[in-house]
């Protein structure tokens, strides 16, 4: 079984029939299927041709992944993160919870620090409801542009996410984005590039963060987390092997790359299974698992 543990509705040109063509195509039996909540001058304008929002005040609303879910029963989980800034946020992922049967909370993609207090309060809430976090972290660059704004960075870096984790021990969070897994490696290119190239050095806080939280997990979707992978062969197979029950195969978009990949590091089937469905059906199982 392979679960995609990130994708999203309407994105990069991809309508429901295309996407369950993709999924067909890839293999892939089940889609972990997120929003991004976030107000309309918080997302990057960049973005606007790979999404549809029909209008609505957000990039990526949960009503069209509920839409999705409803057309195409039983292809995917669903994901819905809330802005914890407004108030109604709890109250909204209560209720989505329990009308429809949502199992993630993601994608935290905010231009906020990720140990916000009302972040933090909704974090401890996904706990009580078993719901993984996914949280987009990017840092900031010099984009060379001045409006709408010179850059988009989301979540206040790895140490603002580092707190939250720490005041929220019950609660699993799954770090993505070029924010998050450029700090793979020791070196110091996390806040110069989004995609570092070069050896994996020692001393990279993903990993040490690894080691000391255990309900930090790992999303491996898009350039970024292909990148973290692809870029030292030797140190992704002992990082795998290391992490393989913290790992999830994941995508944000409609490649084949990442299972090209894992799948050439001569894995053992066995962590190959944890890290393309195993970890995600321990955190959201399916309705019908038993």
């Amino acid at each position: 079984m392979i679960i995609d543990a990130h994708n999203h509705p309407d994105w990069h040109g991809h309508n429901l029939e295309r996407f369950l063509k993709n999924t067909a195509d890839n293999n892939i039996d089940v889609t972990w299927l997120l929003s991004w909540e976030c107000p309309p001058d918080e997302a990057d304008p960049s973005f606007n041709s790979a999404m549809m929002s029909f209008g609505q005040n957000c990039p990526i609303p949960f009503s069209n992944c509920v839409s999705y879910d409803q057309r195409a029963p039983g292809k995917f989980v669903l994901g819905y993160a809330p802005d914890p800034r407004r108030p109604e946020a709890i109250d909204q992922l209560d209720a989505a919870v329990s009308i429809y049967k949502v199992k993630v909370c993601g994608e935290l993609k905010l231009r906020m620090m990720y140990d916000n207090f009302d972040a933090l309060r909704m974090y401890r809430f996904c706990a009580e409801k078993k719901l993984p976090v996914i949280v987009h972290i990017d840092y900031e660059f010099n984009s060379g542009r001045k409006y709408p704004r010179p850059n988009y960075w989301y979540g206040g870096g790895i140490e603002a996410f580092e707190r939250a984790i720490q005041a929220c021990p019950e609660t699993i969070f799954l770090g993505h984005a070029p924010g998050f897994w450029a700090h793979i490696s020791g070196d110091d290119q996390y806040n110069k590039a989004s995609y570092p190239k070069g050896p994996t050095l020692p001393g990279g806080k993903v990993v040490q963060m690894l080691r000391d939280y255990p309900n930090l997990y790992c999303d491996l979707s898009a350039g970024s987390g292909f990148n973290a992978l692809n870029r030292d062969h030797a140190f992704a197979r002992d990082f795998l092997l290391e992490f393989k029950d913290r790992v999830l195969y994941a995508r944000d978009y409609f490649d084949s790359q990442h299972q090209e990949l894992l799948n050439s590091l001569d894995l053992p089937a066995d962590v190959l299974e944890q890290i393309y469905s195993g970890n995600a059906l321990r955190l959201a199982p399916l309705e019908n698992q038993p």
